[in-house]
Parts: structure tokens; sequence; C-alpha cells
């Protein structure tokens, strides 16, 4: 009977055992699938070529012309149009002044050269007259021809008295001078329409910038937009008109200056000619009186 009860108490007890046990001993980690590996490629590289863009409909910007000189003439308003063809014609008319004046100035030197080398020449007063009597394309020798024609008439009744010969020279040598005075008046004709052109030219000039501005700016009110394609055609009119008048007044006022200090050259030219042939006169004049 003992070993019945010792026996039912060690089975109890085992059976009491065994479930805490249980709940205490640890488990095993379960083993999952085996991890698949994934294939790693490189990310794709940047293009080293040149990627052609091609441009979206609508987005681009206003197309701006080329601005060129006749362009800028047709698109401008009425009176810079105006102002323009006044300056070309300014611009254009000075220029055929200033080349005719530099042909006529070079012949008259060249011409002038010829004569002081005849007239130095030896040869007599006579033949000298009678070899530029006919000559009137030369300052200098209608200089000679006044004052040898005044000499004659002075000895048409013979040799002059000798009270009479301060009134022969004073004679002699205003027609000189009132020769001078004719030939350089017209040496001097049409320089004034270039000292004009130098003057009034970069207002006139200035007048068609002032107008194109104020175009540019009505066009700018008109379309509440400041952008340069509206902006820049009236801004480029005004400032081609500045141009023009520039164009025109520069090379009229540096020829200006050019041929009145020539022309003074010359003029100073036929006066030393005068008062030297005067001299001369007035030396003969005072021996055919001692005679």
């Amino acid at each position: 009977m003992n070993v019945r009860r010792l026996l039912a108490v060690a089975v109890l007890t085992l059976a009491a055992i065994t479930p805490a046990a249980a709940q205490h001993t640890p488990r095993a980690a379960s083993v999952s699938a085996p991890v698949q590996s994934q294939d790693i490629t490189p990310a794709p590289t940047a293009p080293t070529s040149d990627v052609d863009v091609a441009p979206i409909p609508g987005a681009s910007g206003p197309e701006v012309s080329g601005i060129s000189i006749v362009s800028l003439f047709l698109r401008a308003d009425l009176i810079v149009k105006a102002v323009f063809l006044l300056l070309l014609a300014a611009s254009l008319w000075s220029w055929v002044i200033i080349i005719n004046k530099w042909l006529a100035l070079a012949t008259l030197r060249r011409r002038a050269d010829k004569f002081e080398k005849t007239f130095w020449s030896g040869l007599s007063l006579d033949e000298l007259y009678s070899q530029f009597a006919q000559r009137t394309d030369n300052p200098m020798t209608s200089v000679f021809n006044a004052a040898l024609r005044e000499w004659r008439r002075a000895f048409e009744g013979g040799n002059p008295r000798e009270t009479m010969l301060p009134g022969v020279k004073d004679r002699i040598d205003k027609a000189m001078s009132v020769t001078i005075l004719r030939e350089t008046d017209g040496i001097e004709r049409r320089l004034g329409f270039l000292a004009t052109v130098g003057a009034t030219a970069p207002f006139v000039g200035l007048f068609g910038t002032v107008w194109g501005i104020m175009n540019s700016f009505s066009a700018i009110a008109a379309r509440h937009d400041t952008t340069l394609a509206v902006v820049a055609p009236g801004i480029a009119e005004a400032l081609f008109a500045t141009a023009m008048g520039l164009l025109a007044a520069i090379p009229a006022v540096i020829f200006y200056n050019k041929f009145v200090n020539d022309i003074g050259r010359y003029s100073a030219r036929l006066e030393g000619f005068a008062d030297e042939f005067s001299a001369i006169l007035s030396r003969q004049l005072d021996d055919k009186a001692a005679r």
C-alpha cells in the first residue's frame, strides 16, 4: 500500500512539474525561407551627347527682326521720315560742294604757281599783258590785268606829270584790291551752306529724336507693355535721326574750316602779289616821271 501511495505521489508530482517546465523551455527559432538575392543594376548615367530640345509651340517670345536703315525708314513716322530726307539731301549737297571746292582750290593753286613762274621769268609787262589779257580763269591773272589796264590808262595821253603820280598809284592799288575782293567772294561761294548745315543739322536730328521717343512712349501707353520689342523700334528711329544729323554736320564743319583756311592763305597770296606788283609799277612810274 505504501508503495502504491509513493508511486501515486510521484506520478502526481511529475504531472505537476511537466507543464511548468514545458512553459519555461525556450523554443527554437523557426527557420524561415531562404532570402533570395536581388540583382542591383547601376543607375543610368546622364547622356553625354547633345540633346535636341524641341521648342514648345506658343512658348517662345515675340520674334525681333533685324534693324536696318531701310526698315527704320519704312517704320518711321511721317515727320521722322521728313527729317531723314532733309538731312540726307543736306548731306549729299554738302559732299557735292566739298568735292567741288577741293578740286577748284587745287586748280587755283596750280594755275597761280604757273602764272608766278611766267611772271618772274623776265618778260616785259607788255608781253605778259598780251599773253594773259584774255585769261579770266585765274584770280592772279585778273589782278595783274586790272592793274595793268589802269596803268595803260594813265599813259594814254603821254607820260603823266609828277603831280599825277600819287593818284595813278592809288587807282592801281584800288583796282587790284577790288579785284581781289571780287575773286575771293567767288571762291567763297556756297561755303555758307556748309556752315549752315554744320550748325543746324544736329538740332534737326535732335528734333527727330525727340519725336521718335514721344512715339515710343505713346506705343507703351497704348499697349501697356514695356518689353524691348515694343520700345526698341521707336528708340532706334530716334537715335538714327540723331546719327543722320551728325553724319551731315561733322563733314560740313570739318571741310568748312579747311576751306576757310585755304581761301585765307590764297587771299594772302593774292595780296602779296598785288603788293609786289604795285611796287614794280610805282618804280616804273617814278622812272618815267623823272625823264
